[in-house]
């Protein structure tokens, strides 16, 4: 289970990235402990007002557990490891709010703990608690059978792919996932020995290679995105040197971008548009069985939550009948028969919870086998949109301005290719069948204007 911690303030924002259900299929409030406040909001902003009222800024201690993919975690382990992070990082009796994400067919937990002690008016101090998670994490790999990452067992190891939230929402503007974008420029790391292959390697991939203002090299996106050489391929600048040397006569940000301005036309940028808008179109029949899925779900869970609500409370007018009033209930008080009446309401009122845990668990894990199943299809689209558009920006490094080509040569080569499915027409089923090139041609941009992001896209994987 990956474990990720942060001391943080901002708690309204915190809040309401919480409970999200744009990003989320299922958001599942799971506990509240600690806070008059009976709500997530009104919680966390009781915590920043207690803060208030010492001079600590990060005032929270925020937490995500993220089960392997395929596992099927019960909300038991997760509460086992919650225990066991407060007890390691002193932070027992703490008030905190528990929530449960769901989202393409994967659970994962978020707690946020408060840091303020009410009695001492005191921060809790976390030291080294970034260790003591890996440490709690590592245990649980061991403890359930779970396949262990590569870097819990070396930390040279560690996947290259893996990425921040950071980079994540960078991927997500450009219209990928965080690893693809890694992977690509790793890909052309790799494969180039010098500067020189190295450019020509990214311009096939759709960047320019520019010298950083605060790092030495980067590559810069057909949509404007900055990125760190260095930080995507995992090597030390150092290392970044000693292969590509210096990074004087390189443009700098500033001028990559006017120079992606100047070769992505209003034409290049319209065939890339209508391979992204293919991917779209035959992406929306997914996202409306994905959001009928999600419908159907929390009806199925709602339908159950409400079965066990009128259960409850049949049992529990069971239990109170079991206890006697009056000189009845005296006489049970004397004789000891109210004191295992009590026990066995005991014992049956924990069967009784654990059995509706067990039943939730079960729908929750028959639901997020059937999700999975829809997300496999999912990957399958994004892969092949992947590599459609991965050879589209390579027919473009050789056709635009950068190679000679002028404009007309430009929709003339791309006309005879829309003849060749492979390149454009053949981006999905949809695209299959259409083999004609488009009838409109959008004007050239002003050369010196600035590349501007396109739309997000209306359907995200």
């Amino acid at each position: 289970m990956i474990l990720v911690a942060s001391q943080r303030g901002g708690a309204k924002q915190l809040a309401q990235h919480l409970l999200r259900t744009d990003e989320n299929e299922h958001v599942e409030l799971h506990e509240i402990r600690g806070f008059v406040s009976e709500d997530v909001v009104g919680a966390l902003k009781e915590a920043q007002g207690i803060a208030k009222g010492t001079r600590c800024k990060q005032f929270l201690f925020s937490l995500s557990m993220n089960p392997p993919l395929d596992a099927d975690v019960g909300v038991d382990v997760f509460e086992n490891a919650l225990d066991r992070i407060e007890e390691a990082n002193g932070l027992n009796g703490q008030p905190r709010v528990v929530i449960f994400h769901e989202k393409e067919g994967r659970r994962h937990c978020h707690a946020v703990w408060s840091r303020i002690d009410p009695e001492t008016m005191t921060a809790k101090h976390l030291p080294y608690f970034k260790t003591k998670l890996q440490g709690i994490a590592r245990e649980l790999y061991l403890e359930h059978d779970w396949k262990m990452p590569r870097g819990f067992l070396n930390a040279h190891e560690t996947d290259p792919r893996n990425f921040s939230l950071a980079e994540w929402q960078q991927a997500k503007r450009m219209g990928l996932h965080g690893a693809d974008l890694k992977e690509i420029i790793q890909d052309c790391w790799a494969v180039s020995d010098s500067r020189a292959s190295f450019a020509a390697a990214l311009k096939e991939c759709g960047f320019l290679l520019a010298k950083g203002d605060r790092r030495d090299f980067v590559a810069v996106s057909l949509e404007g995105e900055v990125m760190s050489v260095a930080r995507k391929t995992g090597k030390k600048a150092k290392e970044v040197r000693a292969k590509l040397g210096e990074p004087e006569g390189l443009p700098s940000v500033d001028e990559a971008k006017v120079q992606i301005a100047n070769e992505l036309t209003a034409v290049v940028r319209g065939y890339i548009d209508e391979v992204e808008q293919a991917a779209r179109q035959d992406l929306r029949p997914l996202a409306a069985r994905r959001r009928a899925m999600a419908e159907r779900h929390r009806n199925a869970r709602q339908t159950l939550a409400e079965s066990q609500r009128k259960r409850q409370a049949l049992e529990t007018q069971a239990r109170l009948a079991r206890l006697r009033k009056g000189v009845l209930g005296l006489w049970d008080c004397l004789t000891g028969r109210r004191r295992d009446t009590l026990r066995q309401n005991v014992e049956e009122l924990a069967k009784a919870t654990r059995r509706d845990q067990q039943e939730r668990q079960d729908l929750t894990e028959l639901q997020l086998i059937e999700r999975r199943r829809l997300q496999s299809e999912f990957q399958k689209l994004r892969a092949h949109h992947l590599e459609i558009m991965a050879e589209v920006k390579r027919e473009l490094a050789h056709l635009t301005a950068i190679s000679g080509e002028p404009e007309e040569s430009l929709q003339q080569t791309f006309q005879h290719a829309s003849q060749k499915p492979q390149i454009l027409r053949q981006t999905f089923k949809r695209a299959t069948n259409s083999q004609s090139a488009p009838q409109q041609t959008p004007q050239p941009q002003d050369s010196q204007a600035k590349p501007t992001r396109r739309p997000k896209p209306e359907i995200e994987m």
